[in-house]
């Protein structure tokens, strides 16, 4: 802020009148109780996390709890598009529940690879629209890649960030995140941005691994519990509406915004 700044050697300069001085003064004290409350303010924010001892698989750092995962890279890319992925995940079993109509609007958060981005562009039809969310370029590239050999027109891939979904307010009938949620470096952000893309009444679905079930070969943290999802979401204001308890190996919780 050069405009205001003071050295000591022009503070007593034979230009600069009292009342100068004073003027500068106070619009000192305004930025400083300025930056004060920006930096109580950011203080505040961090509440919502817990910083703990970093685990193995996390991040030292927990919300509501849990301590959130580590993020899978695009080099692991590979993995989404595993042969096994079909029969183990049934994703059928989900986009039937989903019950979606032609010409909706849905968000793929966290989409990856686009493994259900094109299934579900598939069931909105050519009149519906699917934004395809996720955070890493490389991630974006790939996606892009296999909707241009699938032949996919009615997608919009979204580069995210760490903190929003970057969609329009009220924009989105249905938002779901495919073993996502439970990654995101800021939760509590994220879900802000998606409640805020969803037209009123629009549902968001969390498809996580069941923390429930011992038999799950995941690890511990890249799983959600039915209780802590819902804990997390309603946090928000949304409504619960159902869980959906007949996949594999995961389930998935519809939430509702009023």
């Amino acid at each position: 802020m050069p405009l205001i700044r003071l050295r000591s050697r022009r503070i007593f300069h034979s230009h600069c009148t009292l009342p100068i001085l004073l003027a500068c003064l106070s619009a000192l004290t305004l930025l400083s109780s300025a930056s004060g409350d920006a930096a109580a303010q950011a203080a505040a924010a961090d509440t919502r996390y817990e910083r703990v001892a970093r685990s193995p698989d996390g991040i030292g750092k927990r919300y509501m709890g849990r301590e959130i995962a580590g993020v899978m890279g695009w080099e692991g890319a590979q993995w989404l598009e595993r042969e096994s992925r079909a029969h183990e995940e049934r994703p059928e079993l989900l986009l039937r529940e989903l019950a979606l109509a032609p010409g909706m609007t849905v968000a793929d958060i966290g989409a990856g690879t686009g493994y259900y981005t094109w299934q579900l562009a598939k069931q909105v039809g050519p009149g519906g629209r699917v934004y395809a969310v996720d955070v890493q370029p490389e991630m974006i590239s790939m996606l892009d890649s296999q909707m241009a050999k699938r032949g996919v027109r009615n997608v919009v891939s979204v580069l995210g960030s760490e903190t929003t979904v970057k969609l329009s307010p009220a924009s989105v009938d249905l938002a779901i995140m495919v073993d996502v949620y439970h990654e995101l470096a800021y939760p509590s952000e994220v879900l802000d941005s998606i409640v805020d893309a969803l037209k009123p009444g629009g549902r968001v679905v969390f498809v996580e691994y069941r923390a429930e079930d011992p038999a799950v070969a995941i690890k511990p943290l890249h799983k959600m519990s039915e209780r802590q999802i819902r804990r997390e979401a309603t946090a928000h204001g949304l409504k619960w509406e159902r869980s959906i308890k007949s996949l594999p190996i995961q389930h998935a919780i519809v939430f509702r915004k009023p």
